[in-house]
């Protein structure tokens, strides 16, 4: 492949581009199919509800109505972000009898978590340290809680 973009390689060069660099880093890009099955499931945890939910889920295997009661969200919304949840491959699902028991799908799910509520825990806020409520909303001491 003889272009870069729009561009060739003469026209990369002037701009300052790396035409090895971005030639080695295009070759390792995954697949759009991957890349799509990555965005959504970063969209899934878009939702406080649910990320809520797969913290939970750090503690081990829970029943929906458990899981209900310690998000306090319904039996049926906390179904609902399960069944999403599942279909993405973030959480598995375990029958006993009539109950269902849920988990974090694998070790990557966790780890995911878990570095995410470091970073959280490193970074500061985009919200104002002054809005009414939002310690409590968020978990955090201040906006630099090390959770």
């Amino acid at each position: 492949m003889d272009k870069i973009g729009s561009g060739g390689r003469d026209s990369a060069a002037l701009r300052g581009v790396h035409p090895e660099q971005v030639e080695e880093v295009r070759a390792s890009m995954p697949g759009i199919a991957d890349i799509t099955d990555l965005a959504d499931v970063f969209s899934l945890l878009g939702d406080p509800g649910r990320v809520r939910i797969l913290i939970a889920l750090l503690a081990g295997r829970m029943a929906v109505r458990d899981i209900a009661a310690v998000v306090d969200l319904s039996e049926s919304a906390v179904s609902h972000a399960l069944r999403l949840l599942r279909a993405h491959r973030v959480v598995d699902v375990t029958r006993d009898g009539r109950n269902a028991y849920y988990a974090l799908a694998d070790s990557h799910v966790r780890i995911l978590l878990e570095l995410g509520l470091e970073h959280v825990g490193h970074t500061v806020l985009l919200h104002p340290a002054n809005e009414p409520g939002l310690d409590e909303r968020s978990g955090h001491d201040g906006p630099h809680s090390a959770h």
